[in-house]
């Protein structure tokens, strides 16, 4: 057997208390006496005594666990993406939960929708949801406390902010700086506040250069392939497009097949360049141009944003993101 662990009994014995006052003396609660506090905080310590946290957890009626949970689909986020944009996101958060006495639990892009209702939480963070995204409404209806990354379309949730028009601006600018007129636009046909930032964006860019729009959607459950069939019929239609600006990775990787597909070379007769600067981005041949979104600060902000609200701190219900920053590689890059 291993050696007995003293319990709140006997820091009461050995400090000359009753139990309720070593708890309250512990935890930093109710009115108890400096001298006394000290007392059985040395008690304590000599004894080697740790507060049990489930018991911590039974009283307060907290579980101290938040979660953090993927409403992209497997086809995007999963695969290799699920060691980049969700991880690095998880990572992040996870640390920052940790250094604040929290666990974090993380729900990844699933095939199936996410046990929700079984999570012992007490708040979430849901990464850029859809406008009728299923998961924001369960964990309401469960009255958890919501947190996104991105803002949710007609949502009025407390979120960060990952500067999308900015990041969409800074993507399209490159391209016509590299010598691009003809850019398409390749996007989820979902309504994530992304897609839509982005759409407005193009728009006005191709207002100011005189340009006519070519916007071309793609189902996200179908990842790399929709992408590619929907880039393949793109370029059957308009042989003149020497730019492809892909809102999703996966729709990117699906680009580049496409676009070789036709026997055309990257980036000398058609550029191509995504949104996240991720595993799929930096592995992909050839490697291509994306944005640093920032997502460990991102990450961090929104649990520090959850943890806030958590204790009722009056805190800004939006976090802007730092300055996202382009990354040029060989998808753009010319000679």
């Amino acid at each position: 057997m291993g050696p007995i662990r003293p319990t709140i009994a006997d820091v009461a014995r050995a400090a000359g208390v009753s139990r309720t006052t070593v708890s309250h003396a512990l935890n930093g609660i109710g009115k108890v006496d400096p001298r006394t506090r000290e007392r059985v905080v040395q008690a304590a310590a000599e004894l080697g005594y740790r507060p049990s946290l489930r018991a911590q957890r039974l009283r307060s009626g907290q579980s101290r666990t938040i979660g953090l949970v993927s409403s992209m689909p497997v086809a995007v986020a999963g695969g290799p993406s699920k060691l980049g944009f969700f991880m690095e996101v998880a990572a992040a958060a996870a640390e920052t939960a940790m250094l604040s006495g929290f666990a974090l639990v993380v729900v990844p892009p699933l095939d199936t929708d996410p046990p929700l209702d079984a999570l012992d939480i007490d708040g979430a963070i849901v990464i850029e949801p859809d406008q009728d995204d299923p998961t924001t409404k369960r964990l309401q209806s469960r009255g958890v406390p919501i947190v996104t990354i991105g803002p949710q379309q007609g949502m009025d949730l407390p979120h960060v902010d990952l500067r999308a028009p900015q990041v969409g601006r800074l993507l399209l600018d490159h391209l016509r700086e590299q010598g691009a007129r003809r850019i398409a636009l390749l996007m989820g046909s979902g309504h994530r506040s992304w897609y839509v930032d982005l759409a407005e964006v193009y728009a006005q860019f191709a207002r100011e250069h005189g340009m006519p729009p070519l916007v071309v959607e793609a189902d996200e459950s179908g990842g790399e392939e929709t992408g590619q069939a929907a880039c393949a019929e793109l370029l059957e239609k308009h042989p003149d497009v020497d730019a492809i600006c892909a809102a999703v990775d996966a729709f990117a990787l699906g680009a580049v097949r496409a676009v070789a597909e036709r026997g055309l070379r990257i980036p000398d007769d058609v550029r191509v360049a995504t949104r996240y600067d991720g595993v799929r981005a930096r592995t992909s041949t050839p490697t291509l141009t994306a944005v640093d979104l920032n997502l460990a600060q991102a990450a961090a902000s929104a649990v520090e944003l959850l943890l806030a609200n958590l204790k009722g701190t009056e805190v800004p219900q939006v976090v802007s993101n730092p300055d996202p920053r382009l990354v040029v590689r060989e998808s753009t890059r010319q000679q």
